[in-house]
């Protein structure tokens, strides 16, 4: 499950995949429909790996919740929007236990099950990928590290001193007197 590059956009409807980025935004591919569309800075933006849910004891970031919610309903669908909020709740509950009820709204539980709905359906939350590229982690060697180089004691004494360069004081100089000039 490899939900980077996955965003929502505040106002825009649906989720959307970071394409390329330009000199003042992105662009991002819907993953509803598939069209492309530019995202200002000024849009207010959140990438699907930052979001997370309250939990009773800590935050259940998002990635966790997707991951429960296809443990439980296997198969099964995720309730839609027209479903009925304690039929929700219910089910919410029953794949996420330790969220925190009184500070998760209605709303939230609903965008969550519509998001798992979209990236269930677009194959983005395969959980058997995501254990193969675990396995094949844990079965690499780690390179070797390499020997400390030890310094003459030359190049000792000119980093003792800090030999970095010496920055020019004539371009500091006129700085300082245009900012008390104002010229």
């Amino acid at each position: 499950m490899n939900l980077n590059g996955i965003i929502s956009v505040s106002g825009m409807s649906g989720l959307y995949k970071i394409i390329a980025q330009t000199k003042n935004g992105l662009i991002a591919e819907s993953l509803v429909d598939g069209k492309r569309q530019p995202i200002y800075s000024n849009d207010k933006v959140s990438s699907l790996e930052d979001i997370s849910i309250y939990g009773n004891n800590e935050d259940i970031p998002l990635k966790e919740v997707f991951k429960s919610i296809k443990e439980k309903l296997n198969a099964s669908a995720a309730p839609d929007g027209k479903t009925d909020q304690k039929e929700m709740r219910a089910v919410f509950a029953s794949c996420v236990p330790h969220y925190a009820d009184d500070r998760v709204y209605a709303s939230d539980i609903k965008k969550v099950f519509s998001w798992y709905t979209l990236l269930n359906n677009k194959g983005i939350l395969d959980l058997a990928e995501e254990t193969e590229v675990g396995e094949k982690a844990a079965g690499e060697e780690k390179p070797k590290e390499k020997a400390a180089v030890k310094k003459s004691p030359a190049k000792q004494k000119d980093t003792a001193k800090g030999s970095a360069p010496k920055a020019s004081t004539k371009g500091m100089a006129k700085t300082q007197t245009v900012r008390k000039t104002g010229a």
